[in-house]
């Protein structure tokens, strides 16, 4: 993509509005741009990031036995008042009515309506277990909505719900979400710690949030440091049950099972939530199925969420310096960034066309600028938006077949030929 076409209007300045770094970058990378109070635009760059997470997250759902389904976001009330929930919800529900007068709502969180799906076309145990799950949007009217997209009314959720016979498949599931998100987490090069939680209005008993480790973090988590030696690919329940971790709500300094001198502290964003809550749901809308003894059961039920949109603000707070974003490769918008130093130079622009050609022939994801903007703005706008590796070629590298290549996460920089410079980046 060529930046002379291309869409993302960076700023010098940092808004007034923004108080937290996310929000800060998002806004000078051109990634957003707020319509209201709580409410954002996804521009071209911030889309590309969002449904590179957006994949990774379905992939691992899909490698767990989940299925993608894709539910509205306004629901009807009624759905809400047989769980019991319209009136419990609160003013963070947005409350609305179609042209007969029916109460409806932009839905928060989707419980009820994958509830009565499933209530409606499963009826035998031997359609068990099933797990569903929804990239979609969703609003909660927060009272003072703040830090962009961190905490906006809008945000784009993934959730998931698990459908069982007994609690033992529930648990199971459980489990399998579990293990679902720690390799979700740890395909965007981030730490991620399963914190036990309360469940809050979702309900239910058995609960772990998700917290992303980063400096800038709203909340303080302590946790036993054998979670940074986890094995992504063997995490269970049990284990992770026999760890410690808890939100500075939570912490029992007096009865810490880890000893303080070894204890970890840190800083994490939530961006994740599963739950068990057993029959909650599936009672009050009719999940029953008939099980092995020909009798009538309802289904043990959990829910797994994950923020997509809020993710995205949780990576760069985990991945940011003072120039800008330092985005990992598995979520960048572009793997790498060319940068002509000099567009009336014939011999610059040849060079750096030809480079540029060459990387799409090998699918490499290439954010050309070819803007006339001096050396300086260029640098600084690449640095900004944090794409993992830059190019950059002038007029007298270009005449000796060269270039610099930079590592935005380490900084480093090394000259070579533009061949290397392909054959690495292709690597």
């Amino acid at each position: 993509m060529r930046s002379s076409v291309y869409f993302y209007p960076t700023l010098k300045e940092t808004p007034q509005e923004a108080h937290v770094a996310s929000h800060r970058l998002m806004l000078r990378a051109g990634m957003i741009a707020q319509v209201t109070s709580g409410i954002y635009t996804w521009l071209p760059l911030g889309l590309r990031v969002l449904k590179k997470v957006e994949n990774i997250i379905r992939e691992e759902q899909d490698r767990a036995g989940s299925l993608e389904v894709l539910m509205p976001t306004i629901q009807p009330a009624e759905l809400w008042e047989k769980s019991g929930r319209y009136h419990d919800y609160g003013k963070e529900m947005l409350r609305i009515q179609d042209r007969h007068e029916r109460e409806m709502l932009y839905g928060p969180t989707a419980e009820e309506v994958i509830t009565d799906i499933f209530a409606r076309f499963i009826k035998s145990y031997r359609d068990l277990p099933k797990r569903l799950y929804n990239i979609q949007w969703k609003f909660r009217d927060e009272i003072r909505p703040r830090f962009g997209i961190m905490r906006g009314r809008e945000f784009l959720m993934k959730d998931n719900y698990s459908f069982d016979l007994t609690p033992e498949g529930a648990r199971a599931s459980y489990q399998a979400m579990l293990e679902a998100y720690v390799k979700t987490f740890a395909r965007m090069d981030v730490t991620a710690i399963p914190v036990r939680a309360a469940t809050g209005p979702i309900g239910g008993d058995l609960s772990h949030e998700f917290q992303i480790l980063a400096e800038t973090g709203e909340s303080e988590i302590f946790y036993d440091p054998a979670y940074e030696t986890l094995d992504v690919n063997s995490v269970t329940l049990d284990r992770l049950q026999s760890l410690y971790a808890a939100s500075d709500e939570l912490h029992d300094p007096e009865n810490c099972p880890v000893p303080l001198e070894t204890l970890k502290t840190a800083r994490g964003i939530e961006v994740g939530h599963v739950f068990y809550f057993g029959t909650k749901y599936s009672i009050p809308l009719g999940a029953y199925v008939m099980g092995p003894d020909g009798k009538q059961v309802p289904v043990e039920m959990g829910s797994y969420g994950i923020g997509v949109s809020r993710v995205v603000a949780a990576l760069i707070e985990a991945h940011h310096d003072k120039a800008g974003i330092k985005w990992p490769e598995s979520v960048a918008p572009f793997k790498m960034g060319l940068l002509n130093l000099n567009v009336k130079n014939s011999a610059c622009v040849a060079c750096c066309d030809d480079f540029y050609h060459k990387l799409l022939q090998a699918d490499v994801e290439v954010l050309y600028d070819d803007r006339d903007l001096g050396s300086g703005a260029k640098f600084a706008d690449m640095d900004l938006i944090g794409l993992p590796w830059q190019v950059i070629v002038g007029p007298r590298s270009a005449e000796a077949g060269m270039c610099e290549l930079k590592n935005r996460r380490t900084g480093e920089r090394i000259e070579l030929s533009l061949e290397d410079a392909l054959n690495r980046i292709k690597q």
